[in-house]
């Protein structure tokens, strides 16, 4: 019987986590989070830690309402998932898309760290 933290039940977990980042549901995202949780987007210069990391998702959501992701690529070992994806948002009135990757660190099923690493400082116009 596999594990919570078993490389395929880690795919279907990062599929439920980014179809609730495209529905922008915080709650059903923050259930998937250890509660010692730390997501650093490296890109922007931004961390937060435990209970801080509801507030910062939220405030992802508020500024970008339209943010939607495409994966491109997943990579599932047992208790990490790399995860490839291209972004697209308005911003300023332009529609715009970049690539990026996540980091995910997994602990009983739950995710430990999110790192992000973007190119959303250089997107690209559509």
């Amino acid at each position: 019987m596999p594990g919570p933290d078993d490389a395929k039940v880690l795919e279907e977990t990062i599929g439920r986590y980014n179809d609730a980042w495209n529905r922008q549901d915080v709650d059903a995202i923050v259930a998937l989070h250890a509660p010692d949780m730390v997501f650093e987007n490296h890109t922007a210069g931004e961390r937060a830690e435990g209970e801080a990391v509801r507030e910062h998702i939220a405030r992802i959501f508020e500024n970008t309402p339209d943010l939607r992701f495409t994966g491109r690529r997943l990579y599932a070992r047992d208790g990490l998932v790399v995860s490839e994806w291209t972004a697209q948002a308005t911003r300023d009135g332009r529609r715009l898309e970049w690539d990026g990757i996540d980091v995910f660190p997994f602990e009983n099923g739950l995710i430990k760290r999110k790192d992000v690493y973007s190119t959303s400082h250089a997107p690209r116009a559509l």
